[in-house]
């Protein structure tokens, strides 16, 4: 048996294995369930994220790049206000370690309680940055975040989704 003939064999093994799953009946309701939740909080997300952007393009055409992170800020909480999108700004978070609060981080905007946004007005985005809102999903057990620097001719280039 060769290697592509190895390789399709245990993906068949797989899938039956998968899809024979033997726990009992509540176990594979409440399984199911999980996953209608899982499925509706990413449509959710999806369209959080989409109005999002949305209205960041909209902040962007008007202003152009150039500005301080603030000015962006509040600019982008109008547009948001006035596209009736829900959201909180400079919203506060604790910081645990090891079951103890060590401190308190600020988000920037935290949109329909499910998208956390960090904006940005620098040359590029760093590293950095990206482990920042690594940090954020996991202290606020969140799974969505964009990175929107404002710094760029395009937004759509300035725009860095996480997933984590």
């Amino acid at each position: 048996m060769d290697w592509e003939e190895r390789r399709e064999v245990t993906t068949k093994t797989r899938r039956t294995q998968s899809a024979q799953w033997t726990g009992t009946e509540e176990e594979q309701e409440t399984a199911k369930a999980r996953r209608t939740q899982r499925k509706k909080m990413e449509e959710k997300e999806e369209a959080a994220a989409k109005q999002l952007i949305g209205a960041a393009i909209g902040v962007h055409k008007e202003l152009g790049p150039g500005y301080h992170e603030p000015l962006y800020e509040e600019a982008l909480a109008i547009e948001l206000g006035l596209r009736q999108i829900s959201y909180s700004r400079q919203r506060p978070f604790a910081v645990d370690y090891k079951g103890y609060k060590v401190g308190q981080g600020r988000l920037d905007l935290l949109v329909d309680e499910c998208v956390i946004v960090d904006l940005k007005t620098v040359e590029s985005l760093a590293p950095v940055h990206l482990a920042q809102m690594l940090s954020y999903l996991k202290a606020m057990k969140l799974r969505l975040g964009l990175i929107i620097n404002f710094n760029v001719p395009l937004l759509k280039e300035g725009i860095r989704r996480v997933v984590l």
